[in-house]
């Protein structure tokens, strides 16, 4: 994997910012399910991980053109672990809830992504981020979301071979359609690719934490406290799904 920028044209450029990730340790067996079978579960030091990361997104736009209507400024809260084909490693979503009834409509038809209605606050009161969530998407499990962390003193640029930048520096993602469990089962296997300068991660103190988005896809509750990451916004070119 590598954060050299990739040939071709991107389809949107986006702006992400106010982000957390928050990450646990899950034994392999536990995730292998909810990957088609033709992906293997990226794993560090034989740990697969599992992670809920929010944040705000905005300046959607195709490039050379004004930001889109209706995507100005965006949030999402995702779940997500890491998996790899033919030596390329990628991101894996389990869901990815989102308070823009565009982007998630769009996502799910152009990207294949199971994006999922939510109604989202996020705010900020004296350097402390506050973020709460409500899945309101139809005949989907509800979850719901509520955290509060405050970001830190800056941390060294992840290096290659870290857990930082194992869980961080993701410049793929796959996707098997927009619906699980069925896209687990799906015969078409996509890979998109995005591209963003290198994360400046900040250490991060959690005050709150309540969430059920793990639980709404039938994993358990994850045990002890999460490894924190936050972040400075970065501008981020998506390039388009190749399959795979």
């Amino acid at each position: 994997m590598s954060s050299s920028r990739p040939s071709g044209l991107p389809l949107l450029h986006q702006r992400w910012s106010q982000l957390l990730f928050a990450h646990w340790p899950v034994a392999p067996s536990l995730l292998r399910p909810y990957l088609p079978p033709r992906l293997a579960l990226d794993v560090f030091a034989g740990q697969a991980w599992l992670g809920v990361v929010p944040f705000s997104m905005s300046g959607v736009r195709p490039p050379g053109l004004p930001t889109v209507p209706g995507l100005r400024t965006l949030h999402e809260l995702n779940v997500r672990t890491y998996a790899c084909l033919d030596g390329v490693p990628g991101v894996w979503f389990l869901s990815l809830d989102a308070d823009s009834f565009l982007a998630v409509e769009l996502a799910r038809a152009l990207f294949h992504l199971p994006y999922l209605h939510a109604r989202m606050q996020f705010t900020q009161q004296d350097g402390t981020l506050h973020f709460a969530s409500t899945r309101t998407h139809r005949h989907m499990p509800p979850a719901t979301f509520a955290a509060s962390w405050t970001p830190g003193a800056a941390l060294p640029q992840a290096q290659p071979g870290s857990l930082e930048y194992f869980l961080t520096e993701r410049y793929h993602l796959y996707t098997a359609g927009p619906t699980l469990p069925q896209a687990i089962q799906s015969p078409h296997l996509w890979r998109g690719t995005l591209w963003h300068e290198p994360w400046q991660l900040r250490q991060a103190t959690l005050h709150t934490w309540e969430s059920t988005l793990i639980e709404s896809h039938g994993l358990p509750t994850p045990q002890g406290q999460p490894h924190l990451l936050a972040a400075e916004p970065v501008d981020v070119r998506v390039l388009g799904l190749r399959r795979v």
